[in-house]
């Protein structure tokens, strides 16, 4: 809408004209969306915390690092800044639809990828994390303040991080599906 005026007095003419626009608003469940956003800085936080401390395990024991850690915790690490991007459009109200969708499935195909090689990792065909974890590490049950009850404690320790953050990236994939099926909602309902 452009609403215009124009003033004469005496010889000299002025016009001004003022410019209004209007602002399409986007109304975002905001219990829903907090909450994907909780759990997905967990999902991010964990995953980025196991793998960096394998990496310093890696490391500490000079063996090569996976090129899947530092690839999740790049992942991860998108994710946090994609939702620090979403606070700061919710900040500025202009969180718009298209832009949840697109990053969501971006993020989406990076979860996914790596979802796939932990499942792999996890529970693939022959020597994976979980029969050794299965043979080695469940199947004692060591008691003691001895040097062998501590290496127990760390390996099921190790285990029990792989089960995590192959629960982790199972929920942050759903959790990326679901803020895209939200954004679809949001744009039919706006």
């Amino acid at each position: 809408m452009v609403a215009a005026s124009s003033v004469v007095s005496g010889s000299m003419y002025t016009r001004s004209r003022a410019v209004t626009s209007r602002v399409r608003t986007y109304n975002w469940p905001p219990i829903q969306l907090n909450f994907w956003i909780f759990v997905m800085l967990l999902a991010s936080t964990s995953i980025l915390g196991v793998f960096a401390i394998f990496i310093q395990t890696q490391n500490q024991l000079q063996l090569p690092v996976p090129w899947y850690f530092p690839y999740f915790i790049t992942v991860c690490g998108l994710t946090i800044l994609f939702i620090l991007g979403l606070f700061w459009l919710i900040f500025n109200r202009r969180l718009l639809p298209a832009i949840v969708m697109i990053g969501a499935f971006i993020l989406f195909v990076l979860w996914i990828t790596g979802l796939v090689i932990v499942s792999i990792q996890l529970f693939g065909p022959s020597g994976s994390v979980s029969s050794n974890c299965d043979i080695q590490v469940f199947s004692q049950n060591p008691k003691g303040q001895t040097l062998k009850v501590l290496a127990y404690l760390q390996q099921k320790n190790i285990c029990e991080s792989w089960r995590m953050v192959f629960a982790m990236a199972l929920i942050g994939t759903i959790f990326l599906l679901w803020i895209m099926i939200m954004a679809y909602q949001v744009f039919v309902n706006s």
